[in-house]
């Protein structure tokens, strides 16, 4: 039987011809499309990406467009100004505007490096590394109880920890960064109206795989980005040794790496020989977006994914290194986006132009009243699984490594600012008492 491209779907259980909801994510990449769907051409944003961004961010293609190429244009300007800066680099972020691009620095001395870029100086009192301890601490100090909370992230444009808490739970949130040995000057708690979840889904018909649980049970999930020997995916669906059987009853490969709950929400499945591999993303309208690399767009930026039960859909880029709570546990190090999804879109993959960021996690919301959703970044899956996502830029249909961003920034006339500085003002510290403990 010829074997079809899977690409984007989401998780459920089925068992006894009854679907079950399930807890697992989708998977990148692979086969020939189930859909017939049409493979676009590199380069120019696919007009069904400028489509998206036009009904989720009422940008007009031209908008659309300018957006997509100042996001990578800031994404290198972001890479040389970490080098350049050190130990005084405080993060980056694209304005509301999508083309203003802040640099946070902690040294006033290399306010004229920044702008010799284009970008805008913002002077910090604690640079990214130091965040990025203080949501560590967070992470260390955290317990059981503590899951209650959504979760917590660094927020390199306010130059603080951020604690998500759910009404009247702000109390909650401050008495962990107290524990956390955090001085209230470091922290903003926010309060968000859900809490997060993975985005499991019933039984839809959209290009599925399946996870073969035993027992009868099968969990059905979505695929990603392909790699090579395979394809990328959440971690969630499905432990190591897991057989896959793809969505025409062949078996289909098996799950060789998984990492859901913890540091991660990311997994590799490594698929049979004669499974073809291919580098798009189907955007459930009869199309195949081209995936050109996985240059990692900034905060601020323009993202789309795609999921098997409301399509491509498009938004920003919140937060990244988002520690989220699910019930399951923890997961560290997601990024968070404004993008909605609904069950069925686990899993799917993200991109920002055809450049590939990462796979749906989980979130909150739905396409209804809106919502976040969490991502985990595909460069870690890669780079944790020594593997190589197939690209258009490689021949067309697959094979070759994705561009390592550019370190070589081109100087853009600076633009003024449109949000405000940052808080920088130092209250003191909270006092530390015990560590709570719990049952």
């Amino acid at each position: 039987m010829q074997r079809r491209t899977v690409v984007a779907i989401a998780a459920t259980v089925t068992a006894a011809g009854a679907a079950v909801a399930f807890t697992l994510p989708s998977m990148a990449g692979t086969n020939d499309s189930a859909g017939g769907a049409s493979p676009q051409a590199t380069g120019a944003v696919a007009p069904q990406l400028l489509d998206a961004m036009k009904r989720d961010l009422g940008l007009d293609a031209s908008d659309a467009t300018a957006r997509i190429k100042r996001s990578a244009w800031a994404s290198g300007v972001s890479a040389q100004l970490r080098s350049q800066t050190g130990d005084a680099y405080g993060g980056s972020w694209l304005a509301k505007d999508g083309t203003t691009l802040n640099i946070a620095i902690t040294d006033p001395g290399l306010a004229d490096v920044v702008k010799a870029t284009g970008a805008v100086p913002k002077v910090v009192a604690r640079s990214v590394a130091q965040l990025d301890q203080a949501k560590k601490a967070l992470d260390a100090t955290a317990v059981k109880s503590d899951q209650d909370l959504p979760g917590w992230y660094v927020d390199v444009a306010a130059n603080k920890v951020v604690i998500q808490a759910l009404k009247n739970d702000d109390d909650h949130a401050w008495e962990l960064a107290e524990d956390a040995g955090l001085p209230k000057s470091a922290v903003d708690v926010v309060t968000v109206t859900s809490a997060p979840r993975t985005l499991a889904a019933d039984v839809i018909g959209a290009q599925p795989y399946f996870v073969d649980l035993g027992g009868g049970q099968q969990a059905r999930c979505s695929i990603g980005f392909a790699v090579e020997g395979g394809f990328a995916t959440a971690g969630h669906c499905g432990a190591e040794g897991t057989p896959t059987i793809d969505f025409e009853g062949d078996a289909q490969g098996e799950v060789a790496a998984s990492v859901f709950p913890g540091n991660a929400d990311m997994g590799f499945v490594r698929t049979e020989a004669d499974v073809p591999l291919q580098p798009f993303v189907d955007d459930f309208d009869g199309n195949a977006l081209p995936v050109a690399g996985s240059t990692e767009a900034p905060v601020g930026a323009a993202v789309c994914r795609s999921g098997s039960t409301t399509g491509t859909r498009c938004g920003t880029i919140l937060a990244k290194n988002q520690t989220v709570n699910y019930p399951e546990g923890a997961v560290t190090g997601l990024t968070r986006t404004d993008v909605c999804a609904e069950g069925g879109d686990s899993g799917g993959p993200w991109l920002s132009g055809d450049q590939a960021q990462g796979v749906t996690s989980g979130g909150s919301g739905d396409c209804t009243v809106g919502g976040e959703t969490f991502f985990q970044p595909i460069t870690e899956i890669l780079e944790t699984n020594n593997l190589t996502l197939l690209t258009t830029t490689a021949g067309g249909t697959g094979g070759g490594a994705a561009p390592a961003p550019t370190a070589t920034a081109t100087t853009e006339p600076p633009v003024e600012a449109t949000e405000p500085p940052a808080d920088n003002s130092n209250q003191g510290g909270h006092h530390r008492r015990g560590h709570r403990h719990h049952d």
